[in-house]
């Protein structure tokens, strides 16, 4: 973790969608609110498992012998009262104080109830004891060198990167609805500070944990000072009032948990990336489903997955388009979203929207020549005039690289073979260094290279009035 930390890999971050972080949300949230039905039913006996098909049927196997009917009337109570609490709370911004004190409130009454009723005879599972204090320090635990320090290492390398995806897939998911920036670099740096401190009380390997930072959410809290008080009180308690909480059900505790991540669900986002990119909705939904059906673990690999896929197919097929005049401007689009817009007559302009690189160099080609084909098809169907010049529109061309280049050369030699000159129009500063280092210019010659494609129409068209 602490290489982690020095890389300053907190780029890794940018991996992770709002689609696939949707899902996540939606998924980790249903898995959680599964995992408290074990204390919500009262099962003694529950499966230590993730996914939704063996929670319900070890929930499912002890509904004849397992449940208790006292544990449920409790646990249930309380979760209506906190998702009451928690309406009312919406409804009525005066009354935000009333869904922060709900889960305290269920607390102390379901503690006093068991306790004078003395339901946990009854098969009500309670807290009981808890260990008044501090770990102590075990410093002189921790080694460098023995025959467990490879495997030590193996396993602290995995159990970091999965910390430090769930814990930034956590942080982003309250950075979205809280409207705040994460730093992925001192969300790492936090993690692993955090985990080599506490390694030195014989803690367990920690990272950001989606029920509580729900509970904390819910609760209303807005800064990192919320923790401070967070833990003041947990040290307090430990140290003098755990007796205090021997008889605090199950029940109310899973209740809480429960009633934080039912509304992280939010059926109305996934709706709203169906009906915007069908590609970020397979990324949501695998995140979902990985989550639920699998783990956490493997909803992030899915997610992740099919993240780098889209992007793959974005650069390795990037979007072309055939631009035309605007009437009585001197500004030429896309003529599949602008109808009104007319082609030059014996020029065919193309645009391409993306870098040109080793990956998609080809296909660029291939699609100019494509788009060429097309056209002087259409004129010849027509009776008139070929394609004279083809200007390519390079503005939306961030870099090229020697493939890219190369692919150019190509399509230099394609069209001369056709008849057909080739010109650029508005090559960025990156671009025209790496043509002129290549010799590129020469090839096609200066005068072939304009600044802008207005330029480029005015020098290349054949003498005919411009305007439609």
């Amino acid at each position: 973790m602490v290489g982690v930390i020095n890389f300053r890999l907190g780029f890794l971050i940018d991996f992770l969608s709002h689609a696939a972080i949707v899902g996540f949300m939606a998924g980790a949230a249903i898995t959680i609110a599964l995992q408290q039905l074990k204390g919500l039913l009262g099962i003694k006996k529950f499966t230590k498992k993730t996914d939704i098909v063996s929670v319900m049927r070890s929930a499912w196997s002890a509904a004849h012998h397992g449940w208790n009917w006292e544990t449920i009337l409790i646990g249930m109570s309380f979760l209506a009262f906190l998702l009451v609490a928690k309406y009312i709370g919406k409804k009525k911004k005066k009354l935000f104080w009333v869904p922060a004190i709900a889960p305290l409130i269920s607390v102390v009454l379901s503690t006093f109830f068991v306790y004078i009723t003395r339901a946990d005879k009854h098969g009500v599972q309670i807290v009981k004891h808890i260990r008044r204090g501090i770990n102590p320090s075990s410093l002189n635990e921790i080694f460098f060198s023995g025959e467990y320090l490879a495997k030590g290492f193996r396993i602290g390398v995995l159990a970091g990167m999965i910390a430090l995806t769930e814990a930034v897939a956590i942080g982003r998911t309250f950075a979205s609805m809280k409207d705040y920036q994460l730093d992925g670099n001192k969300e790492m740096v936090a993690l692993g500070t955090m985990n080599v401190v506490s390694s030195m009380t014989s803690c367990y390997v920690a990272t950001g944990s989606f029920s509580r930072s729900a509970v904390n959410y819910m609760a209303g809290c807005n800064t990192a000072a919320s923790n401070i008080v967070m833990s003041s009180v947990v040290l307090l308690t430990l140290e003098l009032i755990t007796p205090l909480f021997k008889y605090t059900p199950n029940a109310i505790l899973a209740s809480i948990i429960i009633s934080a991540v039912i509304s992280l669900v939010d059926i109305e986002a996934m709706t709203l990336i169906w009906k915007i990119d069908k590609f970020d909705f397979v990324a949501c939904m695998g995140a979902f489903f990985g989550v639920v059906f699998s783990s956490v673990e493997i909803g992030l690999l899915i997610a992740v997955s099919i993240s780098f896929a889209k992007i793959l197919l974005q650069v390795t097929r990037p979007r072309t388009a055939v631009l035309g005049k605007i009437p009585r401007t001197t500004v030429y689009r896309n003529i599949l979203q602008y109808p009104a817009a007319t082609k030059v007559p014996g020029i065919l302009i193309v645009r391409v929207d993306s870098a040109i690189y080793f990956s998609n160099s080809n296909y660029v080609k291939e699609r100019i020549l494509r788009w060429l084909a097309d056209e002087e098809e259409q004129l010849k169907e027509s009776f008139r005039p070929g394609v004279q010049y083809l200007i390519v529109e390079m503005s939306p061309v961030t870099d090229i690289d020697t493939s890219g280049i190369h692919a150019m050369e190509e399509l230099f030699r394609s069209l001369e073979k056709r008849d057909v000159k080739l010109v650029l129009a508005n090559p960025g500063p990156v671009v025209v260094d790496k043509l002129h280092a290549s010799k590129f210019h020469e090839m096609i010659g200066e005068d072939r290279i304009f600044l802008t494609g207005e330029d480029a129409i005015v020098t290349c068209a054949p003498k005919i009035d411009l305007e439609p």
